[in-house]
């Protein structure tokens, strides 16, 4: 009869800790607890483990695995980052563990642990709502360097990069005013985005800067799903028909918009005089927005080169650990086209 192998799992639930705290006990990395250590003693004692000293042995060498966990990898915006940041770790010899978290904070920690366990050299993520500061603390104690892109986790010691939100919404606004309009509408997002509490922040000042009607029942949230996008905006401009543009949170939703607008009973354009057109204007730009019709103006930031400053100042980090953590906020620039 066979003797079923004790894996490095079983330890973790023996011991009643993770699989990672297990992996830096035997592997003497880290800073773990004395108390836990023993534990995990304990536990492997108990079922007899047994490690694989040459796997461990290979991993005890540098690693030239660089961990990168996104939102959504098949989002543009995600892709151009993944683009910048390869560029950036390949050139040192490295190459990227690429993973995806969505919003979900419980898939974030366990992609964190699962790079862990592959002994990647450091890591650069997307910050979610709920266990950032758990997966901080995890790699902290793992000696594992990262730095974080897009939301900002205040008060922590960590490099981090990514777009002004405030600005790129003031751009927009500014370009929609400077045209003729003096009713603009904000469509998408969340309430719980800081993302998009940044944005507004910036819409709402343009707006009072130019001494125009700031409208609560003219901010809607929605989902990122372009057919949603499309039934809102409809039913905005049905309800305000005095809205004359529209401020798209994604390029979903100004995907949407586009459909919202025609649904409504008018047309999307620059022109608010003759017509009496809708302009429409998303953030982040996306290899469809100059294939509709009329093609989308946006406002954007350079997504590839953050995703390649996240790459350096990662690669700083992990060469000398006690370099102080930047913050590198990027601006963003019109692209003007047909719809604004």
């Amino acid at each position: 009869m066979s003797v079923k192998r004790v894996k490095i799992t079983d330890v973790a639930t023996h011991a009643g800790v993770s699989v990672t705290t297990v992996s830096m006990v035997l592997g003497n990395k880290g800073r773990i607890s004395d108390a836990t250590i023993a534990k995990v003693n304990q536990a492997v004692e108990e079922l007899g483990y047994r490690r694989n000293t040459a796997a461990a042995n290979l991993r005890s060498s540098q690693s030239n695995l660089v961990g990168l966990i996104l939102r959504d990898i098949s989002d543009p915006y995600y892709s151009e980052i993944t683009a910048g940041v390869a560029e950036a770790v390949e050139k040192h010899g490295y190459m990227l563990f690429l993973a995806q978290c969505g919003q979900d904070s419980d898939k974030l920690h366990q992609c964190v642990q699962s790079m862990l366990q592959h002994d990647v050299a450091g890591i650069i993520f997307t910050p979610v709502r709920g266990r950032s500061d758990e997966v901080l603390e995890t790699l902290k104690l793992a000696d594992i360097p990262c730095a974080t892109i897009g939301r900002a986790l205040p008060e922590q010691n960590i490099n981090h990069i990514g777009p002004d939100n405030n600005q790129a919404a003031r751009v927009a606004t500014r370009h929609l005013i400077e045209r003729g309009h003096r009713h603009i509408a904000y469509v998408g997002g969340a309430s719980h985005s800081l993302t998009r509490a940044e944005r507004i922040g910036g819409y709402c000042a343009t707006l009072m800067q130019y001494g125009l009607p700031f409208k609560q029942e003219w901010i809607i949230e929605c989902a990122h799903d372009p057919r949603e996008a499309k039934h809102a905006c409809a039913t905005l401009l049905q309800q305000h028909p005095k809205i004359t543009a529209i401020i798209c949170h994604r390029p979903s939703i100004a995907m949407g918009a586009l459909y919202g607008v025609k649904q409504s009973g008018r047309n999307v354009g620059k022109d608010n005089y003759i017509g009496q057109q809708v302009a429409v204007i998303g953030f982040d730009d996306s290899p469809e927005a100059e294939l509709t019709y009329p093609s989308l103006t946006v406002v954007k930031s350079d997504e590839r080169q953050i995703g390649y400053r996240a790459g350096e100042q990662l690669l700083l980090r992990m060469k000398n650990p006690s370099v102080s953590a930047e913050t590198v906020i990027m601006p963003s620039q019109l692209v003007e086209r047909e719809s604004a």
